[in-house]
């Protein structure tokens, strides 16, 4: 029998936890459901994602309300992806913040990524009616940004490709903590179907030279302690590896696809098959992996149209 085409099996709803990370900082998740993060300041509170629909972000909201009556003045966005952005205008913020780069991959496939996510996540984009549009940033950064929230500083910054090109991370210096977005992951697979396999690694050492004592991950438990913080990224690099590795071999002897597909399978089935969204990931992580391997470094867009005959042609 078929698997059901990405998560559209996947229709169950998901017990939210809501964790104090650091000090009057948050992490909302929900069992390998895209996270959020909730950094709370002397007059104001920044919201780190803004979740995939209007409806989904009022869930964040209400967990807000429940420990502070301060404005949510900031949204960042850690990259471009629709589950990440379209719940933006929910959170009525005076900033909406993006890298330069991610804001450039809105222009180029906003678009063919709302329309692919949501055939790939009927759940998440249940009440999709109410979002109003794609989301722009309203300010953009190249390299980094400070953001003060009263005297609370807060640190936007671009430490290199891995999730997508236009990753970015928040930095809470004070408490140590850092949101990354979908550069680390918990328990839960990679999406690197609009990934930068090359630079991944790179981009996961420079998260632990900050000597996080706290991460909330893209997806997945919050990493509270330096113990949990290094387990995480372990396995994030395992994970990227593992899936990048045997596609490369494949590519370099003239394989297709779909013998990527089965060497991908053999080594990662083993270690990973148990976390979130795998069978979900996969094939879109060995295409990716095995275009970047013969030489395709600008990753190609996904539209709906296209993930389907990917899909058939690999899980179907």
């Amino acid at each position: 029998m078929a698997k059901a085409f990405a998560s559209q099996g996947d229709m169950g709803e998901k017990k939210i936890t809501f964790t104090e990370v650091g000090k009057d900082i948050w992490a909302f998740t929900a069992e390998g459901d895209p996270n959020s993060g909730v950094i709370i300041g002397d007059d104001s509170v920044m919201i780190v994602e803004a979740q995939a629909t209007p409806r989904l972000a009022n869930m964040v909201i209400e967990k807000v309300r429940s420990i502070t009556d301060k404005p949510i003045t900031h949204v960042v966005l850690t990259h471009y992806h629709a589950v990440r952005v379209l719940g933006a205008s929910a959170f009525g913020a005076q900033q909406i913040i993006m890298s330069d780069v991610a804001r450039g991959m809105v222009m180029e496939r906003g678009q063919e990524d709302w329309d692919s996510e949501f055939q790939r996540f009927p759940r998440l984009f249940e009440g999709h009616e109410s979002i109003p549009g794609l989301t722009y940033p309203t300010t953009t950064f190249s390299d980094s940004m400070t953001v003060f929230l009263g005297n609370r500083r807060v640190e936007i910054k671009q430490i290199g490709r891995a999730h997508t090109a236009g990753d970015a991370v928040v930095w809470v210096p004070d408490e140590e903590v850092m949101f990354t977005g979908d550069i680390v992951e918990y328990h839960s697979a990679c999406y690197c179907g609009d990934g930068h396999f090359a630079d991944w690694g790179n981009t996961l050492d420079a998260v632990k030279a900050y000597n996080p004592q706290s991460i909330a991950p893209g997806r997945g438990d919050a990493l509270v302690g330096v113990d949990m913080v290094d387990a995480a990224i372990a396995a994030t690099r395992d994970f990227v590896e593992s899936t990048y590795r045997p596609a490369a071999q494949v590519a370099a002897k003239g394989g297709t696809l779909k013998d990527a597909w089965d060497a991908v399978r053999d080594v990662c089935d083993p270690k990973f098959k148990d976390f979130a969204i795998y069978e979900h990931c996969l094939p879109f992580n060995v295409a990716r992996a095995y275009d970047e391997a013969r030489g395709i470094l600008h990753p190609r867009i996904w539209t709906a149209q296209r993930d389907l005959d990917m899909w058939a042609a690999l899980q179907g």
